[in-house]
């Protein structure tokens, strides 16, 4: 599958970059400078092997050739982005948003969070695209330093939060393949209102006990998946 990773030079996006391009996917790094998206793909080129198909771009170029979209921005600076890729990402696409409104946004903390005007970040993401394209809400319980981290596997459970049935499964497989990491159908797009803080309360469990890598995992299964699976 050919994949965008917008925002991949950042450390969510990149370590997804990463984790994606080795399951075997060809993965286009986009940032806001062409050059600084190629420069991105060359590091994880050196970390993967220099034959893995990676790739670096801007942000409109590396949407318009993907068939699945990851959006992996702060929340700062989240909805200039998404204008940026509007005309690039056509209906019928699925696109991932991994977007947390944290404080930090408007001068807080990154524990703290604000509540964007349409609810959350992933439905802020879809009414700037317009209806048709199919936003999958996840991600957000993952931290960048495991995924970056290539010598063991990622442990946790991707909560994925969306409209479509299809595209949260199509995410889900996506998920399946990075080793240990599982996937839960946590509803629809609205739910991201309580998925997306819960990156505030692992920063904030990370800095009690001076980690970098709290995560979320749910009991009741040894698989979750789709409902219907």
């Amino acid at each position: 599958m050919n994949i965008a990773v917008i925002g991949g030079t950042g450390d969510e996006g990149f370590g997804l970059a990463l984790r994606l391009a080795g399951a075997g996917h060809r993965v286009v790094i986009g940032s806001r400078s062409e050059e600084r998206g190629a420069q991105a793909a060359e590091r994880a080129r050196q970390m993967l092997g220099d034959d893995t198909p990676v790739d670096g771009t801007s942000n409109d170029t590396a949407a318009a050739g993907a068939e699945l979209v990851f959006v992996t921005v702060p929340y700062a600076g989240q909805a200039e982005i998404y204008r940026s890729i509007k005309d690039a990402v056509p209906s019928g696409r699925v696109l991932v948003d991994t977007t947390t409104p944290l404080a930090t946004a408007v001068g807080g903390r990154p524990w703290q969070v604000v509540r964007p005007w349409h609810g959350s970040a992933a439905e802020q993401a879809g009414a700037i695209l317009g209806p048709g394209v199919r936003v999958v809400a996840g991600f957000h319980t993952v931290s960048a330093e495991p995924l970056q981290d290539l010598e063991r596997p990622v442990e946790g459970d991707v909560l994925l939060c969306g409209d479509d049935g299809e595209a949260k499964r199509t995410v889900g497989e996506l998920v399946e393949q990075i080793p240990d990491l599982r996937w839960v159908d946590a509803g629809g797009l609205a739910m991201a209102r309580v998925v997306e803080p819960l990156t505030a309360l692992l920063v904030s469990v990370n800095r009690a006990y001076g980690l970098r890598e709290a995560g979320i995992k749910l009991v009741g299964r040894a698989a979750w998946g789709s409902p219907g699976g």
